[in-house]
């Protein structure tokens, strides 16, 4: 795991047909995530599991640390999805599977 994960996320990247990449991405590869419940959006470091690279089209499940956490403290859940872009191209869908900066984990209303 890298020092900075903050959760870890199947990506599915979109085919360059459906408007996504021409060319595989590389771990360590840092587009912008964007959330449903804010307009705002961040880098993050996407960091995949088992694999070097991924082709358009293709899922993988990545570590993701991100910038401007501070912004996404207790804002995110196990199953929540976003985005991730190349500016305004959307070039995947993202789903979190584990979230481990426990800052960023959405509180559960106490009941």
């Amino acid at each position: 795991m890298i020092d900075n994960a903050d959760f870890i996320a199947e990506l599915k990247y979109r085919t360059t047909e459906q408007g996504g990449r021409r060319t595989p991405a590389n771990s360590g590869y840092r587009p912008q995530l964007k959330f449903d419940f804010t307009e705002m959006q961040t880098s993050g470091h996407q960091f995949f599991i088992g694999t070097d690279s991924v082709m358009p089209g293709e899922t993988v499940l990545a570590q993701i640390g991100m910038n401007s956490t501070h912004s996404y403290e207790n804002k995110l859940e196990i199953g929540m999805e976003f985005e991730f872009r190349e500016g305004a191209t959307i070039i995947g869908i993202g789903q979190i599977t584990e979230i481990i900066n426990k800052l960023l984990e959405k509180k559960k209303a106490s009941t």
